[in-house]
């Protein structure tokens, strides 16, 4: 087999040449893309390369063969060139513009042809980064789609133990509501037994005792003697001084009317200067006094109060049984001897009619500071009554639903005592007063 010959180095530059100068002339001349066909200008180069040919060849001789003739036509073209010089010109100036012309619109055509290749290559980072976005799309709703999942699962779960919890604690609340609706039916049940049985013995103890003699034309009761009389004093300047002006003292009788709206025949005993009858009226509750002071039974009817002078141990058992709805008894059990208390509860009983309430307001001894302050500034006072013992004379004489409530906080009055323990404070220095309050059975 012959070798192969050798390249011949001379054609391999003259290639390597020749591809240059079309790289070169493709990269100023674009006419095609990938993506993108573009308008080819080489026709347009050779025709302009064709027409600066002619604009150079104006005023040019054609060369002859060398001769005496040919040298004397060429001599007679040459001065014939030479005349017309200034009659083509115009002509070549002319030319020479409409070849820049045509230069710079292939230029700014070759421009344009680069610019829409430079939004081809950008359209196409565009699709780039469509495709992306749709893939990132698709990932982020694929991942979004398996969170909801999760969460629907967890939800419907946790609304499940939720249920479940809820299910649970609606037994265990239905059992407890059924075991203290039970324990307050067995409270109801002994309270009501207690009643009873106090009922008995207060019927068993009225029964026993012995029955005075009746005078002629008159009832059958015994009238109580009447309270010692008072000293003398002025007793209206005594109560505005100590008590205060009416107007504080029925607003801190304003709780009473929880108790009192809507009944009806309601007496006030002690009434004074009529506080608790202007608190009735303003209520449009019926009432009336009894007041053992003419000097103020006088002024409370001067007011319009329904208001009568007499004693009122002695009126009670004048009252037709079962005529009264309610009765107020506000600081006077502190007034009577303590052997004649229970004597005036016992006939406020049969006064009332069943369902009646009776109110009694009085000093609280179980606060020591009433006997610092207050108590003793009343010489009529006789003994305080502590309301434990007038719960008992209540409960003897036939009254259930007892309430006792402190009244007047002694700190309000006496601020000093914020520097002892709370607890202490409660127990020995609470309400000045107290209210007791009890339903005829």
């Amino acid at each position: 087999m012959a070798a192969a010959p050798e390249p011949d180095p001379k054609a391999a530059e003259l290639a390597a040449a020749l591809r240059e100068i079309r790289d070169r002339v493709r990269a100023r001349y674009p006419v095609k893309d990938a993506d993108l066909e573009l308008p080819c200008l080489m026709p347009v180069l050779h025709a302009r390369d064709t027409a600066l040919g002619k604009v150079a060849a104006i005023g040019s001789i054609n060369p002859r063969r060398p001769g005496i003739f040919n040298g004397l036509v060429q001599a007679v073209k040459r001065a014939v060139a030479r005349l017309l010089e200034w009659h083509v010109r115009e002509q070549v100036e002319f030319n020479r513009a409409v070849v820049a012309a045509i230069d710079a619109t292939l230029e700014a055509l070759n421009e344009n042809n680069r610019t829409l290749l430079a939004l081809a290559a950008r359209d196409r980072e565009l699709d780039k980064h469509i495709e992306e976005l749709r893939a990132s799309s698709a990932d982020w709703r694929r991942t979004w789609e398996e969170r909801l999942a999760a969460a629907e699962s967890g939800l419907l779960r946790t609304i499940a133990e939720l249920k479940g919890a809820f299910d649970f604690r609606v037994s265990a609340v239905s059992d407890d509501i059924q075991r203290r609706l039970w324990a307050d039916l067995e409270r109801v049940r002994k309270e009501y037994e207690a009643l009873i049985h106090s009922e008995l013995r207060l019927v068993r103890q009225r029964a026993a005792l012995p029955q005075p003699a009746a005078a002629a034309g008159s009832p059958e009761r015994a009238v109580p003697p009447p309270v010692s009389a008072a000293p003398a004093l002025d007793w209206l300047q005594f109560a505005e001084r100590f008590r205060g002006p009416a107007t504080d003292v029925i607003a801190k009788q304003r709780f009473y009317l929880s108790y009192f709206r809507g009944v009806r025949d309601v007496i006030d005993l002690g009434c004074g200067r009529g506080e608790f009858l202007e608190l009735m009226r303003e209520a449009g509750v019926p009432a009336r006094g009894v007041e053992l002071s003419a000097e103020l039974a006088e002024l409370c009817r001067g007011r319009g109060l329904d208001v009568e002078t007499a004693d009122l141990l002695g009126y009670l058992p004048g009252v037709p049984p079962g005529s009264l709805g309610g009765i107020f008894c506000a600081h006077v059990v502190e007034h009577l001897p303590p052997e004649r208390l229970p004597g005036l509860i016992a006939a406020a009983a049969p006064a009332l009619r069943q369902g009646g309430v009776i109110a009694i307001e009085t000093p609280n001894p179980e606060c020591l500071a009433i006997f610092a302050t207050h108590f003793y500034l009343d010489p009529t006072h006789v003994k305080p009554v502590p309301p434990g013992l007038l719960r008992f004379y209540l409960e003897e004489a036939g009254f259930g639903g007892i309430e006792v409530r402190r009244l007047s906080p002694a700190i309000d009055g006496s601020p000093s005592l914020a520097s002892l323990p709370e607890d202490f404070r409660n127990e020995f220095f609470g309400g000045l007063d107290y209210a007791i309050t009890a339903r005829k059975l």
